[in-house]
């Protein structure tokens, strides 16, 4: 077996994400609470009672799911004696890159909590509030096909692929006329879209005031080699040392997350026969079963998807 660890991203939040582990595992309790100190906030707490439209705000969501992958990580360690470096490969979707950094010991997880709330103020501030938009393109979609549409939008402004998902599932972003545009243009073309409820036009032209920021505390944390080989976002390809590692997270702010071609690449060069996702959710689950379906695909999420887990790979 060739097991990839992947990592989810914005949109898997949930409230009540995390408490069946910090109920059950006492390292999963210490995640949380070095998370919360870290942050000076009760965000464990939010995760745990809501409100919900407070958990959903980038600069929360992005934390507390990290926060989630990484307790994960922590109790297979601990608790089923299956470190981060069982798996020859780590990815992360979006923020998830930052979760499977901390995983697999680039960064501390304090580190990452601040440069996960840091990157949501950032993305925020950005651009004004209902400036930009995203949008799905959902059904016969393709990077063809998004390419014509995003051509077609920018007639009235900035519109790009944010983000490659699956055969099916693209995401474009940019102001919001001109993301409005080129989805009439995507239905013109036989694909489907709509309108993301996000307060902002992620990984697009418009974040560069937040890839600046990122660039400057990136810059101020200690890195680390990664236990597992990392494939990343921007690239789609295994970093080739520590000292790319922050360049490739600020190019991210702004460049495309191409996970379909990370998973490829990770099934097809990398070998990869078991991609298990560790965190909140289980959306790479689903993708992943589409984009690789020969390789055996499953979600980490409590007690008896670890035991599972931990016996099947012992044999």
């Amino acid at each position: 077996m060739t097991l990839a660890f992947v990592f989810p991203g914005q949109g898997s939040q949930s409230v009540g994400m995390g408490a069946e582990l910090f109920d059950t595992y006492a390292v999963a309790r210490d995640v949380f609470n070095e998370v919360d100190e870290a942050l000076g906030q009760k965000l464990f707490a939010l995760m745990k009672e809501g409100p919900e439209d407070q958990l959903t705000l980038t600069e929360n969501a992005q934390p507390a799911i990290m926060a989630v992958s990484v307790a994960v990580a922590r109790v297979l360690e601990k608790e089923f004696g299956i470190a981060c470096s069982a798996a020859k490969y780590v990815a992360g979707h979006s923020l998830g890159e930052y979760s499977a950094h901390a995983a697999a010991g680039t960064f501390s997880l304090a580190d990452t909590a601040r440069l996960l709330k840091l990157r949501g103020q950032a993305m925020q501030r950005a651009t004004p509030v209902g400036v930009g938009a995203m949008a799905a393109l959902i059904g016969k979609a393709d990077l063809e096909l998004a390419e014509k549409a995003c051509e077609a939008g920018s007639a009235a402004g900035v519109v790009v692929i944010a983000n490659d998902n699956n055969a099916g599932q693209i995401v474009i972003s940019g102001v919001k006329p001109a993301v409005e545009l080129a989805v009439e243009k995507a239905k013109e073309l036989g694909a489907k879209g709509m309108l993301l409820n996000v307060s902002a036009p992620f990984h697009s032209p418009l974040m560069e005031p937040a890839a600046e920021e990122m660039k400057a505390a990136l810059a101020a944390v200690t890195i680390n080699e990664p236990a597992s080989i990392l494939v990343a976002n921007v690239t789609a390809q295994p970093i080739r040392g520590k000292d790319e590692i922050a360049g490739l997270l600020v190019q991210q702010v702004t460049g495309r997350v191409r996970w379909r071609e990370s998973v490829q690449w990770l099934a097809t060069d990398g070998g990869v026969t078991t991609f298990a996702e560790l965190g909140a959710g289980k959306v790479l689950t689903g993708m992943a079963k589409r984009i690789a379906p020969e390789a055996n695909s499953l979600a980490l999420n409590g007690t008896a998807d670890f035991e599972a887990f931990a016996a099947a790979l012992k044999g």
